[in-house]
């Protein structure tokens, strides 16, 4: 089968953002889109008519996963280190590396059955909720989704969000990446985001780094869909002894640093980035 001309050229923009050392941008030609405000985003379901939009967008979610993972066109192969994230109390945040549409779902499976009944919600860029890519509309408006906004009176609406989730025991996940870089397996440097969250609102942060390998099933742009193993590490805590702006620094390092270590040990080999 013939590779996807697209895909192929996903992966050389990659390798053009690496070697500039870009790790935020995407790689995808993300649509136009225009500024979330107050009003279109209801965070914490409080109106019925969000609570009813996402009970089915929920449900048709988990219909669409379920058939890849059917189809073979998701594969979780393995969940390591499930204790780590049921020894963290209370609210706290997951950090993840981004390289799939599934890789959020991969890691709602990995938790669901160790949440209390509780949802995973999702942290996503503004453009995702205000015109989000196709087929996934339903999933990135209704599915827990705490969209990110450009305009401040919407972010302090995400702001209070967040710390009510938090207050309330629930999970939020956030990838510090920021960009989704198809198929990439290195881990990258972080943005600031979840760490501040976390400071702020004195939550655990726990790391979880998806590693891969070829399958022996083909997707349908001619690439090897990819296994999946999911790396639950140790939860990483604000050091109350250090100015906020020191405690998240910490945490980003820490983070950054526990996903290196999973890189190197399964890869068998040291984190090195191509450089121009």
């Amino acid at each position: 089968m013939e590779k996807s001309a697209h895909k192929l050229e996903l992966l050389r923009r990659i390798a053009e953002l690496e070697k500039k050392q870009l790790w935020h941008l995407d790689v995808e030609d993300d649509p136009e889109t225009y500024p979330l405000m107050p009003d279109d985003v209801d965070y914490l379901n409080e109106k019925l008519s969000s609570r009813i939009k996402n009970k089915i967008a929920n449900i048709f979610g988990a219909r669409f996963f379920d058939k890849l993972i059917a189809d073979r066109q998701l594969i979780i192969k393995e969940v390591r280190g499930i204790e780590n994230f049921k020894a963290a109390p209370g609210g706290k945040i997951v950090t993840c590396n981004h390289f799939s549409v599934g890789d959020n779902y991969a890691v709602w499976v990995a938790l669901r059955d160790h949440m209390d009944g509780k949802l995973l919600y999702k942290v996503i860029r503004e453009g995702n909720y205000t015109n989000p890519p196709k087929p996934f509309g339903l999933f990135m408006r209704h599915c827990n989704t705490l969209p990110l906004s450009s305009q401040l009176a919407t972010m302090k609406k995400f702001m209070r969000a967040v710390s009510i989730l938090l207050k309330r025991g629930e999970t939020i996940l956030i990838y510090p990446e920021q960009g989704m870089w198809w198929n990439y397996r290195k881990p990258r440097p972080m943005q600031d985001g979840a760490f501040a969250l976390a400071v702020r609102n004195k939550a655990p942060v726990v790391p979880i780094f998806i590693t891969m390998g070829d399958s022996e099933v083909m997707d349908g742009d001619g690439f090897p869909v990819q296994e999946f193993t999911l790396h639950i590490l140790p939860a990483i805590y604000p050091d109350p002894a250090l100015s906020p702006a020191e405690a998240k620094a910490k945490m980003k390092k820490e983070n950054y640093e526990a996903w290196v270590e999973v890189y190197e040990e399964v890869y068998g080999k040291p984190l090195v980035y191509s450089e121009e």
